[in-house]
């Protein structure tokens, strides 16, 4: 999902380059930084819509003979784009919120889930802050629900609170993520003092996580991504 505003250099770049969104800029630095995405990557990307990360997260999976696969899952529906684009990258329209975790493994290569999980999931601002704060708090934690399963960490989110199932046995055939051991989740967020939490709870289940604030965000915007590697078995 991409913010508004007025033109930029990286909105003309993205012009340039056959990118749907100046967003894409914001997945090729995380790329470049941490190499997340490589050949034979299956890549799951929530929030989609435009589809300028499809195209990155493609393109960095190389050429098709290399494999691989990408899954974009937004509320809105989204066509993939012709440019950076192949047949290895499909969306599907749905609510993130509330679509089973086994219903998004079965969207994986022989239904074993993906390598890469992105979320650039973002509530619809409403301009007061708090407000924007708690939305996107409860999307990035529905994004590492669905990477982790609930059960990783749902013993210890302490204050934060999610939508949907509040019952973790209610949710316990679903509980398993989608995310592989070994593989990467980048969420975003809005800077905020519940967003410092996903440290302590995110922390004891990759071998690395970090903050990142790229280049390509805009001034006025408080969104900042949470990069964690290396899922822990």
């Amino acid at each position: 999902m991409s913010g508004a505003g007025a033109p930029d250099f990286f909105y003309r770049e993205a012009q340039r380059l056959g990118y749907v969104a100046r967003s894409a800029f914001k997945l090729l630095q995380m790329q470049n930084k941490y190499k997340l995405i490589t050949a034979g990557s299956s890549v799951l990307d929530l929030g989609c819509a435009p589809g300028a990360w499809l195209q990155v997260a493609c393109q960095s999976l190389g050429p098709l003979k290399n494999g691989g696969s990408v899954v974009g899952i937004d509320l809105k529906k989204v066509k993939v784009p012709t440019m950076h684009c192949d047949a290895r990258v499909q969306t599907v329209c749905a609510d993130v919120r509330n679509f089973p975790k086994h219903q998004i493994k079965a969207l994986s290569p022989q239904q074993r889930g993906f390598s890469v999980v992105l979320s650039d999931m973002c509530p619809l601002v409403s301009g007061i802050a708090t407000t924007d704060s708690a939305l996107s708090t409860e999307l990035g934690m529905r994004a590492l629900e669905v990477a982790v399963g609930r059960s990783a960490f749902g013993h210890m989110n302490g204050g934060i609170q999610m939508d949907g199932q509040s019952n973790p046995s209610a949710s316990a055939p679903d509980d398993k993520g989608v995310l592989r051991p070994g593989g990467h989740l980048v969420i975003k967020l809005l800077e905020s003092e519940d967003a410092q939490e996903f440290r302590r709870i995110c922390g004891p289940l990759f071998s690395k996580t970090s903050w990142l604030r790229p280049k390509a965000t805009r001034p006025s915007s408080r969104e900042i991504f949470y990069i964690c590697q290396s899922l822990l078995s």
